[in-house]
């Protein structure tokens, strides 16, 4: 028995050790399998800032970036984040050296428990996301954001049910690093259902305008989602609805910088765990929610730049428990801001600027003390609005305040010691209008960093305060010699007038015997300067920006304006007259970022000195009197390059076949208007993907519109219009689905309307005038476009009816539709053109990119008054409709004059019958009336006199007769307005009315008779009054009557009397 029982033991002994080494042995296959698959990793990628050194070794546990589970010595997660995403913050001077690229290899999917990937602000350009991310089932954490991918996110990401936390945004606008940009987009959303551990989701400016309305009942699927973030991804329409409420975890949701065009999304009143909504940068128009206020968790609520209304009184009533961070800047809000905010006690930030505020604020500062605790208050801005009375000493308590604004308001006094009394945080102060009132010997308990005091009563003498000042980025006044340790000088936008010698030359007094030697930037644009620049500009050798755009400055520059500029990055000097006169081999000694030169005098050669200019991303060398070619080198100038303007200059030549898109990857904004280039747009347009903005107008331009341009998918602007392009419009048009400005005309482009345009709805402005386009203009063009504001196909070869579905086109000022052959009665329904009928209407601004304030400028031709105007700036206040030279018939649309915004109205050179409509005189806002060579009958309205800003009126070449109502300000036209209609008369024109002599004398004989009538009238009434009256007096009273005769009896008597007398003297005298 004890010789089984040891047998036994000696079995299970050798067991257990080939299992111990067995499972040994496992581990160690494992840990080289998974060091290979590391290694095959960092071999795919370029490394130049050696990053990965430490990837050598077994212990691979201890690698940069990885991170591996106890005991086991599996990889569970990367971490290789770019550690220095934001520029001028890395210590080797550019974070693009910090960057990871290449290719991702195949072999981290044989990390098996691979839970945590962090890629994020790496630069795989050009690249898809691998399709291999879609088996590493074990992922909790994947962020792939701002690395560079391209292309379609792939669909079978759908398959990682353990993720947690997904980020693939793309948008890094914030950190001004273009190497970041990419262009991923989503077409089918579906395969997020499947993320049903999902919490967190970030898609920032990535596409799903392909997704439509189905991205909301997508993420209403996931019952675990905490967060979802669409920043600027071209979502468009109204917010949807759920067809259910689901989100019971939502606590954060950012769809802000998109286009939504609805009113607020009410069913968010109902998901009460929200704490942060970012709906700024939309459409939003209506009513904010008062329930807003009572939701329990909000903390951070921003709606800033929409077209929202309501009442702050109202809505600032609310509880508003936890709000903390509070954005109403730019809507549409009115009234006075309630003392009740004061029991806000949690709010840090408060922008109501930009709106239409009144009332004062002391109720606003004072209800803070309501609060158990201190103000919490950081941020406060009021500007922009009609706030009136002073400003309260009490915003002097507010300690934790670190920027004030309340510029521009009614807001005025004195501002005291007081006011600042325990303002030690105070960065920034922005006001206007006030009268500053301290010591001479006043310190401050404030370090600004920004200080701007317009129209502030601050002298007679230079404050002295200002010494303290040290970290002053703001405006200061231009006395500035003795402030030798001044780093940011921004006087823009004040009236400065005088030359700048005054303010640089004042500073030799520095110990340094150098002017501003620690001056960083200098901003004195947009304002009344005039002169010359001194060669003393050029010792600023700190300056990293200049900025002298939009004055009156002229003279010339030579390389001694420049020559210790070496940090200089950013100069901006365009709208001035200058002369650049620098030798053909000059090297500037700076590198610059941005360069604004327009209107200076540059040619005529092309600027041989840019080549030196390797990292240029914007650059402006527009009206600047170029007359050469452009030198094939200037399209590998700069592969950072965003912005190239080169319009209104005498360029020759043709743009280039080879690949540009692979010199200028990131371009977005390309404009050659007003020049001469020739030949044909070439095929490697559509290799500029990035591409926001084309400008080729007013150019040479032959052959056909090229299909790749359809692959420009982020185009917003397309302008080819005044060449000589011919064929017809590509069908691969509809492929753009966000342009909002297309203009195509003045070419010679033919055929008919392809019906892919019609998904073009983002379209503001549809410009295809004097072409030689033809069929009938199609019915969708009412349907397809609610944003559209412009539609001109003005001298074609349109044909047909109008639509009558034109007039659901509710934003639309301008329709021309003139010179074509159009027929058929003018559709009643224009009458429901809804901007049209606005007395005042909406501004049409120019159109933004997403990246910067520069703009694309829009203009139109508009033929009126009989004069060719062209409109740029103030193109809002055009409001047209010009159906002229047409073949259209039936009487005139009376439902045109219920249009009250209507400035030009043409339906010259018709077939229009019919009378004018009295009620015409409810269009006051029109300039310009064209009714002529039509057939129109009956009497000029007398109401058209009413018409107060009506400049210029056609009625010539009609059927009109009767008098002309030649009052008001119907009196002010010749009679070149009334000319051709035979049956007119009076002034005027010289045809007098038939009946007019007669009726003068008929009138002077009915007003002699009714004279003679009233004389005969009068002496009856007289002669009855003076004989009825007392008769009717003495009749009244008996005694009255005796004693009115017995006085008549006296008089008679004594008039008898002194007759006799007088009689008997004669008488004695004769004897």
């Amino acid at each position: 028995m004890e010789r089984i029982l040891v047998f036994i033991l000696v079995i299970l002994y050798f067991i257990s050790i080939e299992i111990a080494c067995n499972g040994h042995t496992h581990i160690n296959n494992n840990v080289q399998y998974e060091q290979k698959a590391l290694i095959d990793f960092k071999n795919g990628l370029t490394d130049p800032n050696n990053r990965l050194s430490s990837w050598k070794g077994n212990n691979y546990c201890y690698w940069h970036g990885i991170g591996c589970e106890n005991g086991t010595g599996f990889v569970v997660s990367i971490d290789l984040r770019n550690p220095y995403p934001y520029p001028l913050e890395n210590e080797y001077g550019n974070q693009s050296y910090m960057n990871l690229s290449g290719v991702i290899s195949h072999s981290l999917i044989k990390l098996k428990y691979l839970k945590y990937l962090d890629l994020s602000f790496n630069s795989f350009k050009a690249i898809t996301i691998p399709q291999f991310f879609g088996s590493m089932k074990n992922l909790i954490y994947l962020n792939l954001s701002h690395c560079g991918f391209i292309g379609e996110i792939p669909s079978n990401l759908g398959n990682l049910s353990n993720l947690q936390y997904l980020d693939f945004s793309s948008d890094l606008s914030y950190y001004n690093a273009f190497e970041y940009s990419s262009n991923l987009f989503i077409e089918n959303i579906e395969w997020m259902t499947s993320l049903v551990s999902l919490k967190h989701l970030s898609a920032n400016s990535v596409n799903l305008s392909m997704v439509g309305s189905q991205w909301i009942e997508v993420l209403n699927k996931l019952p675990m989602l905490i967060e979802f973030h669409l920043h600027n991804c071209n979502l468009f329409k109204s917010i949807p609805s759920p067809s259910f409420v689901n989100f019971t975890s939502l606590s954060v949701i950012v769809i802000s910088s998109n286009r939504f065009n609805s009113t607020f999304p009410e069913w968010l009143l109902n998901v009460s765990s929200l704490v942060s909504i970012d709906m700024s940068r939309n459409i939003l128009h209506g009513k904010i929610p008062l329930g807003l206020g009572e939701l329990p968790n909000l903390q951070h609520l921003d709606l800033y730049g929409n077209y929202l209304e309501g009442s702050i009184s109202q809505l600032l009533r609310k509880s508003w428990k936890k709000i903390e961070f509070l954005n109403l800047h730019e809507n549409y809000l009115h009234g006075s801001i309630p003392s009740s905010i004061g029991n806000f006690c949690n709010l840090q930030y408060l922008d109501l600027s930009d709106d239409n505020l009144n009332g004062s604020l002391p109720e606003i500062i004072n209800g803070t003390e309501t609060c158990n605790s201190k103000s919490r208050m950081e941020s406060l801005y009021l500007g922009g609005n009609e706030l009136n009375g002073s400003l309260p000493n009490c915003i002097g308590q507010l300690s934790q305040l670190k920027e004030l604004g309340v510029y521009s308001n009614q807001l005025s006094g004195t501002l005291s010691e007081q006011h600042f009394l325990k303002l030690s945080n105070l960065e920034s102060l922005e006001l206007d209008n006030f009268r500053l009132n301290v010591s001479s010997n006043w310190v401050p308990p404030f370090k600004l960093k920004s200080l701007y005091m317009f129209s502030c009563h601050i002298g007679p003498t230079f404050p002295a305060w200002l010494q303290s000042q040290k970290n002053l980025q703001g405006s200061i006044p231009s006395s500035i010699g003795n402030y030798c340790n001044l780093q940011y000088l921004d006087l823009s936008d004040n009236n400065l007038n005088g030359s700048l010698p005054e303010i640089i030359y004042g500073t030799e007094t520095c110990n340094s015997k150098s002017p501003l030697p620690n001056l960083r930037e200098l901003d004195l644009s947009d304002n009344q300067l005039q002169g010359s620049i001194p060669n003393l500009i050029g010792n600023l050798s700190n300056l990293y920006s200049l900025n002298l755009r939009n004055n009156q400055l002229s003279g010339t520059l030579t390389e001694q304006h420049f020559w210790k500029l070496s940090n200089l990055e950013y100069l901006y000097i365009d709208s001035n007259s200058f002369r650049l006169d620098v030798s053909s081999n000059w090297t500037p000694p700076f590198q610059l970022r941005y360069l604004f030169m327009g209107s200076c005098h540059i040619g005529p050669t092309f600027p041989a000195w840019l080549q030196s200019q390797k990292d240029l991303q914007y650059l402006d060398l527009s009206n600047a009197s170029i007359s050469s070619s452009i030198p094939n080198w200037f399209w590998n100038i700069s592969s950072n390059l965003e912005y190239l303007i080169l319009s209104h200059n005498q360029l020759q030549g043709k743009l280039p076949n080879s690949n540009i898109g692979e010199f200028l990857p990131n371009l977005y904004f390309l404009s050659f208007s007003g020049n001469g280039i020739t030949r044909t747009i070439p095929d490697s347009i559509g290799h500029l993907t990035s591409l926001g903005v084309i400008d080729f107008s007013s150019n040479t331009l032959t052959g056909s519109i090229p299909s790749t341009i359809n692959n420009c998918f982020s185009l917003n602007v397309l302008d080819l219009g005044n060449n000589n392009l011919s064929g017809m419009i590509p069908k691969s048009l509809d492929q753009l689905q966000q342009l909002k400005s297309l203009h195509l005309n003045h070419n010679k482009l033919s055929g008919e309307l392809p019906t892919s345009l019609r998904n073009l709805t983002g379209l503001d402005i549809l410009d295809l005038s004097y072409n030689n386009l033809s069929g009938q203009i199609p019915a969708w063009i009412g349907t397809a476009f609610p944003n559209l504001v412009i539609l001109n196909l003005r001298s074609n070869m349109f044909s047909g009816r109008l639509p009558s579905l034109l007039s659901n086109l509710s934003s639309l000022h301008v329709l021309d539709l003139a010179q074509n052959n159009l027929m058929g009665e003018i559709p009643v329904t224009l009458v429901e053109l809804k901007a049209m009928a606005q007395d005042h209407n909406m501004s049409i601004s120019s159109l933004y990119d997403n990246r910067s304030s520069y703009r694309y400028e829009e203009r139109l031709i508009v033929i009126t008054k009989g004069l060719t105007l062209e409109y740029t700036r103030t193109l809002s206040l055009v409001v047209s409709i010009d159906l002229s030279d047409n073949n259209l018939s039936g009487e005139f649309p009376e439902g045109i004059t219920k249009l009250f915004g209507l400035v030009f109205l043409n339906l010259s050179m018709n077939h229009i019958i019919g009378r004018i409509p009295e009620s015409i005189s409810k269009l006051r806002q029109l300039s310009s009336l064209d009714l002529s060579s039509n057939k129109l009958f009956g009497s000029i309205p007398s109401s058209m006199s009413l018409l107060s800003s009506l400049g210029y009126l056609n009625l010539s070449n009609n059927n009109f007769s009767d008098k002309i109502p030649f009052i008001g300000q119907m009196s002010t036209f010749t009679e070149y307005a009334f000319a051709g209609n035979p049956n007119l008369c009076g002034a005027p024109l010289v045809i007098k009315c038939q009946d007019e002599g007669k009726d003068k004398s008929v009138e002077d004989k009915i007003d002699s008779g009714f004279v003679d009538q009233w004389f005969y009238l009068s002496i009856g009434l007289g002669f009855a009054v003076g004989f009825l009256v007392p008769y009717f007096v003495l009749a009244m009273r008996r005694s009255w009557c005796d004693a009115y005769f017995d006085f008549v009896d006296k008089i008679v008597k004594w008039l008898l009397f002194r007759k006799r007398v007088t009689y008997a003297r004669n008488h004695a005298q004769r004897k």
